[in-house]
C-alpha cells in the first residue's frame, strides 16, 4: 500500500530494519530559506508572479539535514536518489542525474537541479520544463511528477519498496501510483503541505479513474 505520513521522517525511518527499502527518492531541504524568497514580488515581466502562491512562509528550509539523516537513509535503503546532492557532503558520486528545467532566457532561477545517486552508471539528463503546469504548484520546491515517473522507469520496478522522506507536494506519490508501485512510504512533517498534497493526490486518483473508466 501507499502510506502517507504526517510525521518526522527520522521517527519513521527508525522503525525499519536495514535495507528494507529498495530505493529512497528524496528532496530534502537545501538550507536556502526558499519558502520565504521573493515574497510579494513578481512585478517584473521576466519574473513569474508569486502573489497567488498556494503556500505560506515557513522556516522548514532554514537548515539542511545533518549527517544523522543521511546515515539513517542509507541504512534503511539499498539505493538512494537525493535531490540537491550538490548542497550536501555525500561523498563520491559516480552516477549523477541532472534535471534540465528548460528555464526561459532572462530568468534568474537555476537552469537545472542535481541529484546525487548511489548507482554506478553513466550520468543522465532529464529535460522537462519547470513552467509547465506551474499554476498547480502547492509547494515552493515542487518537482513534476513526470520527473519522478522517469526516475521510477529507469531505476526501479513495480515490485520495489520506495520511501520519500520529504514528500512536499507528493509528486513522487503520484508517480508511484501511476507506475504501479504499491509499497511506498511518504513522510511530510508540515501539516499545511501534507494536507494540500494529500488533496492533490486524491484529485489525481479520481481523475485517473474517470479517464480510464
Amino acid at each position: 500500500m501507499i502510506e502517507l505520513l504526517n510525521k518526522d521522517c527520522m521517527e519513521v525511518m527508525a522503525k525499519y530494519p536495514d535495507k528494507y527499502f529498495d530505493l529512497a527518492i528524496c528532496d530534502p531541504p537545501y538550507g536556502l530559506n526558499i519558502a520565504n524568497m521573493n515574497m510579494g514580488l513578481g512585478k517584473s515581466p521576466k519574473c513569474s508572479s508569486i502573489k497567488n502562491r498556494k503556500w505560506s512562509k515557513g522556516d522548514w528550509d532554514l537548515i539542511a539535514p545533518d549527517i544523522n539523516y543521511f546515515n539513517e537513509l542509507r541504512r534503511i535503503s539499498i539505493n538512494q536518489i537525493i535531490w540537491g546532492g550538490n548542497y550536501f557532503d555525500l561523498g563520491r558520486c559516480l552516477h549523477y542525474i541532472i534535471w534540465d528545467k528548460e528555464i526561459p532566457p532572462g530568468m534568474s532561477f537555476a537552469d537545472c537541479e542535481f541529484a546525487w545517486t548511489s548507482f554506478n552508471k553513466a550520468p543522465r539528463i532529464f529535460r522537462y520544463s519547470a513552467y509547465l503546469n506551474k499554476t498547480e504548484k502547492t509547494h515552493p520546491t515542487q518537482k513534476p511528477s513526470k520527473l519522478y515517473k522517469w526516475l521510477l522507469k529507469n531505476y526501479s520496478k513495480p515490485s520495489d519498496k520506495i520511501i520519500d522522506t520529504h514528500g512536499g507536494s507528493m509528486s513522487s506519490v503520484i508517480a508511484c501510483y501511476d507506475f504501479g508501485i504499491t509499497k511506498m512510504v511518504c513522510c511530510e512533517i508540515d501539516k499545511e503541505y501534507f494536507d494540500a498534497a494529500v488533496k492533490r493526490f486524491e484529485i489525481h486518483k479520481l481523475q485517473q479513474k474517470i479517464f480510464f473508466k
